[in-house]
């Protein structure tokens, strides 16, 4: 779908002239069609004493092209076909039936298939369409599932709903059976106002592929054009988020033609909320799994660094802890034209150094500093600043902080060392090391970082993690589930609020140090779900309340250097309503390497992930 127009299909339930509907549809701007394909009311008899009805089973293929086949048509599968029946004749009959339509359906090469999962009975519906899934991989299998149980619907009841009613349910019992397969996706069906928002939320952690929306929930305005409630507006601005289709059903019920509805879509589309600095900037890493950086053991590349100095707001609130560090460190001092000893330790390209020094022009105090960096390539791009701009004003050393000998102290140490996790790319190990050179008064900039964790729910991004063991070159069969990812996160839900997890505080005294840590977490889960790991954020506080965070409730505004991080479990965890999801994770540390260990406890309990860092480990 692009990202500057709807992609919207029309589904249609009975087609005399297939080629002339689809132009109708082409016309009215639809990108897509859904058709029976086979008469929806042709019930085959396959076991029956009497002679099959003579003639074709449906329309040629010769009436379309095979793009037109292959690209715009999705097939959907008799509705009178019951895989779960209980009785056997009907149930044998419908599974000759339904694999009839699924060759079909191969044959024609159409991209998806449509199948209606009517209710918590589908075990048989299940293991036929993962003998599909096995057997063609052509075509995805879109699973339609109400967004509310069909008689809740109607009724409006509010009563709780009970297991076996809940279509989340019968969606969840479904998708397990067919071992979550990736060409598996859920065609959702909007059929009903009466629906919490934090149900849409724990839908939005599925692999939606396509929302369902009838005719029967649009409103005629005072010109008699379709609109729809403000509650569905809502819902539909939570949908243009994903990278989902939408599909109008149901019959025109407005005098200006079917046109009008897509058009009113189109227009939602355009006037939905605008994506914020952060969306923009990172368009197009949407659940995409990266590896966290490993600065220690590797030089990052001119467009690495590139890419962080794009943020408009991290080196704004640097520059601001500096200024103020400056100012507290001056007050202090008797001598008014003293000079502030600045050591910028990881200087990479000099985005830090520019920000120390707006900082003393900004306060008119004198700064003398040191940059240091152990990349060659950007030791070249600091040593050309200090030639062309910054004079005698700044000093490049070409070292590895934890090694290098200072010719004096720092007055104020300032860094930029924090992973998505905090302390994941070895921030606290850098700075204990770097803790000689710092005066017994000094200032550390970052002082202080905590990280935070809570349960989601990632479909998507799990069976992604499945897939990315040639990737990574894992020697154990577990290698991808043992190891962090960095990741934009969207076609994700949270289960609960993120809990503080691990915090460090710089300058570091503790004699001895230890950066060795673990955490026990406990988190209360109100709906049932299915847990596929945890998301880890970090806060930051720079020096006395200048604060930079990635934790969604204090995310700072415009900030863009940094995605959340995605612990994986083994297998995806069932989690029932209101039960308790515990989580046991560490920091561990040897004297070559960091690395982390989790263990899922409650509601299943799960083997250690990654023991003595055998999968993922952070060289020193």
């Amino acid at each position: 779908m692009s990202t500057h127009q709807l992609s919207c299909g029309r589904d249609l339930t009975c087609v005399p002239d297939l080629a002339t509907v689809l132009q109708s549809c082409k016309r009215c701007g639809f990108d897509f069609v859904s058709i029976p394909i086979v008469h929806p009311r042709y019930k085959r008899e396959f076991f029956s004493a009497g002679s099959p009805r003579p003639g074709p089973l449906t329309r040629s293929d010769l009436i379309l092209s095979s793009t037109e086949w292959n690209s715009i048509i999705v097939a959907k599968i008799s509705p009178w076909i019951d895989l779960d029946s209980s009785c056997a004749d009907i149930r044998k009959n419908s599974e000759k039936a339904f694999f009839q339509e699924v060759s079909l359906a191969a044959h024609l090469s159409v991209p998806a298939i449509y199948v209606e999962l009517k209710s918590y009975n589908c075990i048989n519906l299940a293991r036929c369409i993962g003998q599909v899934l096995q057997n063609h991989s052509t075509f995805l299998v879109w699973v339609y599932v109400p967004m509310v149980e069909p008689e809740k619907a109607l009724t409006g009841c509010e009563e709780d709903v009970e297991e076996n009613d809940n279509t989340w349910e019968w969606w969840n019992r479904l998708r397990t059976i067919c071992a979550g397969n990736r060409r598996l996706g859920l065609a959702l069906g909007v059929n009903s106002e009466e629906f919490l928002m934090s149900e849409v939320h724990r839908w939005c952690g599925e692999p939606i592929k396509v929302v369902l929306l009838p005719t029967d929930i649009f409103l005629k305005n005072k010109k008699g054009f379709p609109v729809l409630s403000r509650c569905f507006q809502n819902l539909l601005n939570t949908f243009f988020k994903l990278d989902i289709q939408f599909l109008l059903t149901g019959a025109c019920k407005v005098d200006y033609g079917i046109q009008t509805y897509k058009q009113y879509l189109d227009r939602l589309f355009q006037v939905r909320p605008q994506p914020t600095m952060f969306d923009v900037f990172a368009k197009g890493y949407e659940d995409y799994l990266q590896n966290p950086l490993q600065p220690l053991m590797d030089n990052l590349d001119s467009q690495t660094y590139e890419t962080f100095e794009k943020d408009p707001v991290k080196y704004l609130k640097y520059e601001e802890a500096v200024e103020l560090a400056l100012r507290d460190k001056l007050s202090g001092r008797s001598d008014e034209d003293a000079v502030i000893v600045v050591m910028v330790v990881g200087a990479g390209r000099g985005p830090l150094v520019k920000a120390a020094l707006n900082a003393s022009r900004n306060s008119q105090i004198q700064i003398r500093v040191y940059a240091v960096e152990k990349n060659p390539g950007a030791v070249i791009t600091l040593q050309n600043l200090q030639a062309e701009q910054w004079g005698d004003k700044v000093t490049v050393v070409h070292s590895d902080m934890r090694h290098w000998e200072a010719p004096e102290k720092a007055d104020i140490l300032v860094s930029e060392l924090l992973g998505s996790f905090g302390d994941n790319e070895l921030s606290p190990e850098c700075l204990d090391g770097a803790l000689s050179f710092m005066k017994d008064d000094g200032i550390s900039i970052p002082s202080l970082y905590s990280s935070f964790l809570c349960p989601i729910s990632a479909a998507k991004l799990h069976h992604e993690v499945g897939l990315y063991k040639d990737k990574l070159g894992k020697v154990h069969a577990q290698g991808p589930y043992e190891t962090p990812y960095v990741v934009r996160f969207s076609n994700v839900t949270t289960l609960s609020e993120p809990q503080l997890c691990f915090t460090f505080k710089h300058p570091n005294r503790d004699q001895p140090i230890d950066n060795q840590r673990c955490a026990a977490l406990r988190f209360h889960v109100e709906q049932s779900t299915v847990l596929h790991g945890f998301a880890g954020y970090f806060e930051c506080n720079l020096y006395n309340g200048i604060n930079l965070s990635i934790h969604p409730k204090s995310h700072t505004q415009g900030m863009i250097s940094w995605f959340p991080i995605y612990f994986p479990t083994f297998v995806p965890v069932y989690v029932p309503s209101c039960s308790e999801v515990e989580l046991h994770i560490w920091r561990c540390c040897s004297p070559s390497k960091v690395w982390y260990e989790w263990c899922l406890t409650e509601p299943q309990l799960l083997p250690v992930h990654n023991p003595n860092g055998r999968s993922y480990w952070i060289g020193l």
